[in-house]
């Protein structure tokens, strides 16, 4: 089914300019299949699209583009996206768990732990949180 819809999108934006959903699933279908790349390029579409359409529904493009740019070990690029999706919908707590995770990377250790503890305020059955801030609080204690 994918690869059926990753044909129909291919076919309709060679044609023409997609809508910004459209360049949202082609992106995300990219970044299922580890081609963050070509997602970013696609998602940055989607962003483009979305704000001539006025749009206002985009902070899970901004997710998905520092997903993709944190697979690409670009942590500075991840970080700034997931702020954006954050700035479009505080309460999003996958960008939260993605912005603790990007601090991480960069051994940027108290504000992941800030990240993560926004979470459990959020949602305090989150597993990626817990699992996470506990083991952060260790490394604070130790260093």
């Amino acid at each position: 089914k994918v690869e059926k819809n990753l044909s129909a999108l291919q076919d309709k934006l060679s044609q023409s300019k997609g809508s910004t959903q459209e360049y949202f699933e082609m992106g995300s279908i990219m970044l299922s299949k580890k081609l963050y790349s070509q997602a970013s390029a696609l998602l940055l579409k989607a962003l483009k699209r979305a704000d001539k359409e006025g749009e206002t529904e985009i902070a899970p493009i901004f997710n998905a583009l520092g997903y993709s740019y944190f697979a690409q070990e670009q942590y500075d690029l991840a970080i700034k996206q997931y702020r954006e999706a954050l700035e479009q919908k505080p309460d999003y707590v996958t960008a939260l768990n993605n912005l603790g995770h990007a601090y991480e990377k960069k051994n940027l250790t108290k504000p992941a732990l800030e990240a993560y503890e926004q979470v459990l305020k959020l949602d305090e059955k989150n597993s990626t949180a817990k699992k996470r801030s506990e083991s952060l609080k260790k490394r604070l204690v130790v260093s």
